[in-house]
C-alpha cells in the first residue's frame, strides 16, 4: 500500500503529526509528491546519517 504523502503534509501543516520521517526507499515517491505541495516553503526537512531525511512544519517561511 502506498502512503498518501500529501495528506501526510497536510497532517504536519494542521500539526496532527509533529514530524515526518522519510527513509531513502521511499524518498522518490515523496518528493514528487512534495514539490508538488502549495505550503512547501514552510517545511523544513533536515537529513539523517546514513539517509532519509525529518521533516517538520515552520510558520516562519523565511528560514531558507
Amino acid at each position: 500500500m502506498e502512503k498518501d504523502y500529501t495528506a501526510l503534509l497536510d497532517e504536519l501543516r494542521e500539526g496532527t503529526l509533529d514530524k515526518l520521517e522519510i527513509n531513502t526507499e521511499e524518498f522518490m515517491d515523496f518528493q514528487k509528491a512534495f514539490m508538488n505541495y502549495s505550503h512547501r516553503k514552510n517545511i523544513v526537512g533536515t537529513a539523517k546519517r546514513g539517509g532519509g531525511a525529518t521533516y517538520i512544519y515552520s510558520k516562519e517561511s523565511n528560514l531558507i
